[in-house]
């Protein structure tokens, strides 16, 4: 069941669509640069890190499918898709303010759970918000504004801790078992934002309700309850458009290199670039350093994430967009591979700058091809089974690489690092599989 016919949007609303998801990458932006190094403050060891993050890929993987096929068959004062938003930011936010407080790993973890369930309930239905109001010829630009919002939102909160600490003379270190001030401070300020930026969303932009009301009541009707949601899930993946099966394959690795990415390159450079060797003096506060200056890279990978979505837009015109997802994803792979071979900190940026680009790409074509090929009164639904290709790699990593550490403790985090950056570019080559949409995106 469709909604009313969309029309092109200006550049204001665009901008008003997409900002909330401005204030939801701020939230999931502390949380990718700050839990490792909170992990290991609170006592966890490398090992441990995988499974403590399990939360992240598993809430996605019950949450956005959920919330997708609900979204899809809701209509209320609100409209379909922002009710999700604004549950999704006020969960969030409470869960930023109550985060650097833990004082044990048991804490840190049950907070992250619902951090992340929190942070998917508003996020999922964001992709189908651009389905939604988007005309097709205007939808990859929809994403890519998106995208623009996604970097800024992640520049401004990866770095926080260390602004905090730079410029306001906030403490970036602790004692031993405690988090600093600075990270306090920045997951306080991240929940209002995360807040303010969902509402101002909601407040702007209005949805459209289904054109023919009727048959959108006798579809909720014939697909409500668990069983209705159990028999939409078997039919929709097995009938998933050949696009998407081809995109899944891709996803799945790409989605493995950044979840070591996000894992494991606190730890890493903390180990090959500050010296920090668990049990000797002085660990925690080189963790701590390390910590922010993971920020401070993810930072730089996320603002060029937001200055080559511009580029990205005007290259999508002229380029097919495989060959540009191809070339976006090596460029990121050769970057995280040479995390391992760099000397210094300051080097670091360079390889920031490949996973940026890679970035900007990974938010937005694998999207863009999916929306013009999936049935738009499905296209919640079939946006949540997407994110099966992204969670079940992490799942994967989280259950399995852990064991795979102790078993092997001559591979250490700065391996895992790079090979992230192998998947990235095994990513890449499947990508020459994808067919059907790989022609240029017009506007």
């Amino acid at each position: 069941m469709t909604m009313k016919n969309p029309t092109p949007m200006n550049l204001l609303s665009l901008c008003n669509m997409s900002f909330g998801f401005f204030g939801i990458q701020f939230g999931w932006g502390l949380q990718m640069a700050n839990m490792s190094s909170i992990y290991q403050m609170l006592g966890a060891d490398e090992a441990s890190l995988p499974l403590l993050w399990l939360a992240a890929p598993v809430t996605g993987l019950l949450v956005q499918p959920i919330i997708g096929h609900m979204s899809d068959r809701t209509w209320c004062g609100l409209g379909r898709r922002r009710p999700y938003f604004l549950i999704g930011a006020v969960l969030a936010s409470i869960a930023l303010v109550f985060m650097p407080h833990s004082s044990t790993l048991w804490m840190a973890a049950g907070l992250l759970w619902l951090l992340d369930g929190s942070v998917n309930i508003s996020m999922e239905p964001f992709r189908a918000f651009v389905s939604d109001l988007l005309p097709e010829q205007q939808r990859t630009q929809g994403f890519a504004v998106q995208s623009l919002f996604i970097g800024l939102g992640s520049v401004l909160a990866s770095s926080l801790p260390f602004v905090l600490t730079e410029l306001f003379g906030v403490a970036g270190t602790a004692p031993s078992g405690q988090i600093p001030p600075a990270v306090h401070w920045a997951f306080t300020i991240g929940a209002g934002v995360f807040l303010a930026a969902v509402l101002w969303t909601v407040v702007t932009t209005r949805e459209h309700p289904p054109a023919d009301m009727e048959a959108f009541e006798r579809m909720k009707a014939e697909s409500a309850g668990p069983l209705g949601f159990l028999r939409e899930l078997g039919e929709g993946l097995a009938s998933m458009p050949r696009t998407m099966r081809q995109l899944a394959a891709v996803q799945f690795f790409t989605w493995s290199g950044l979840f070591c990415m996000w894992i494991y390159f606190s730890p890493a450079i903390a180990s090959r670039i500050f010296g920090a060797v668990k049990g000797q003096p002085g660990y925690e506060e080189l963790v701590a350093q390390a910590g922010q200056w993971t920020g401070v890279c993810f930072s730089v990978y996320n603002a060029v994430c937001f200055v080559f979505s511009f580029a990205l837009v005007a290259l999508a015109r002229r380029v097919p967009a495989r060959t540009l997802h191809i070339a976006c994803l090596s460029l990121g792979g050769l970057g995280l591979a040479a995390v391992p071979f760099l000397p210094g900190k300051d080097f670091l940026f360079l390889s920031m700058a490949g996973v940026g680009i890679a970035w900007a790409s990974i938010l937005s074509m694998p999207y863009a091809l999916l929306a013009n090929c999936i049935p738009a009164a499905k296209t919640g639904f079939y946006m949540g089974v997407f994110n099966f290709f992204i969670v079940l790699p992490q799942i994967a990593i989280s259950l399995g690489l852990g064991e795979a550490l102790r078993f092997f403790p001559a591979v250490d985090s700065a391996m895992i690092v790079m090979g992230g950056g192998f998947c990235f570019l095994l990513a890449a080559g499947l990508t020459f599989r994808v067919g059907g949409n790989s022609q240029s995106f017009q506007h």
